[in-house]
């Protein structure tokens, strides 16, 4: 047999993945597992956007759609990115994809090459370290850490900038941290990139989900045409296994896209976009109804946490909890993860998944029932300095 190219054997395994995998064994056999390792939604589908999904079946609206997507699928991201974005796209930026992970792996693909760095968060989503090793690129993890309240210390990131340099990703709410970083950030991350000339990739798929604080688009700050920004209908709309995302591009970049798109994918199903104009036009109360239900369970997962002395940070954004177990992981958080699930029937994820300066924490997923989180944040060992 011939071999692969030598690159893909640089991936990393998912670590998310190998801890939801043996959950799912277990839940298999019967055994009654608390799932809080995934970023699955726990709220139905509107029943508006399943309709409109079984009527494009039912009329056969079922061929091939320009690369881009349906019209009035554009257009009604083209309304919702300037009333809700502050973003000004022509249609011709504007290009419906599989899911968010589609958007970030052809952003990649169009701005880095093999040999090339990418700068990338640590913690972060592990499908940015991946992407860039299919590609060929080299990650080159810039810290989030507690000492800088989880933001950029801009310093150090410049300092790891080098000539192969050709991008930064940016994620913001945070996946895994919850963390929303602040305009004058935004602007300084901007600044950044336009001193070394480096483009910027911006993950923006939890934009609906922030608690006191406003979600701001790197986009609607770029005044030279340099962020290509990642959304996503997955978590807002409890659509994960619909696969619809959408990238906006830079100005300019239309036959390209249409080529790569075509080279890609072709194009996403059509029902499934169909699905998606109307989750985007139509009623929003369930996205609410869902913002509400995850800042409530974060209420009762913080009194659990406070209730053991168990550190984490407290989240601005997206439906995850970031926490301190570094007192029982002994260095080795993956490992006591799996331990964990075997012997308190509890899935969570290990920060390791997320780059190295997630060791010794863990991410929790918040879209649970109330009883699964009392129940599984209730079996974490408390610190021995902790008063109980």
């Amino acid at each position: 047999m011939p071999s692969l190219a030598p690159r893909i054997d640089t991936v990393p395994a998912s670590g998310i993945r190998r801890v939801f995998e043996q959950a799912a064994l277990l839940r298999q056999d019967g055994t009654d597992v608390a799932m809080l390792v995934i970023g699955e939604p726990d709220v139905p589908v509107a029943p508006h956007i399943g309709e409109a999904a079984r009527r494009a079946w039912s009329e056969d609206r079922t061929d091939y759609t320009p690369n881009g997507g349906i019209a009035p699928l554009r257009e009604a991201i083209r309304s919702k990115l300037r009333r809700e974005n502050r973003i000004e796209a022509d249609l011709e930026q504007i290009w419906t994809t599989i899911g968010a992970t589609q958007a970030l792996f052809q952003a990649m693909t169009l701005t880095l090459s093999p040999g090339d760095e990418v700068l990338v968060p640590d913690p972060g989503y592990t499908t940015f370290t991946m992407n860039a090793h299919i590609i060929g690129a080299t990650p080159v993890p810039y810290q989030l850490t507690p000492q800088q309240d989880f933001e950029p210390d801009l310093e150090a990131l410049e300092a790891s900038i080098t000539e192969r340099t050709r991008a930064i990703v940016v994620n913001s709410p945070s996946n895994p941290l919850g963390s929303v970083f602040g305009e004058q950030t935004l602007r300084d991350l901007l600044a950044l990139a336009k001193r070394h000339d480096l483009w910027v990739i911006s993950d923006e798929v939890y934009e609906y989900f922030t608690y006191g604080t406003r979600h701001v688009s790197l986009a609607s700050l770029d005044e030279d045409d340099r962020v290509f920004t990642a959304f996503s209908l997955s978590k807002t709309y409890a659509m994960t296994g619909v696969r619809v995302g959408y990238l906006v591009t830079p100005k300019g970049l239309g036959p390209t896209m249409r080529t790569t798109q075509e080279a890609m994918i072709s194009c996403v199903a059509e029902p499934d976009q169909w699905a998606a104009v109307a989750a985007i036009v139509g009623d929003h109360s369930a996205v609410q109804d869902a913002r509400e239900h995850y800042r409530a369970n974060l209420e009762v997962a913080k009194e659990v946490l406070d209730a053991a002395g168990i550190r984490y940070l407290d989240p601005r954004g997206a439906f995850y909890l970031w926490i301190d177990v570094s007192h029982a992981a002994q260095g080795d958080v993956a490992e006591w993860a799996l331990a964990f699930l075997h012997r308190e029937r509890v899935a969570v994820a290990p920060g390791s998944a997320f780059g190295r300066s997630g060791e010794g924490w863990i991410r929790v997923c918040l879209a649970a029932t109330a009883a699964d989180l009392r129940r599984g944040l209730g079996a974490l060992p408390a610190p021995a300095h902790a008063v109980v």
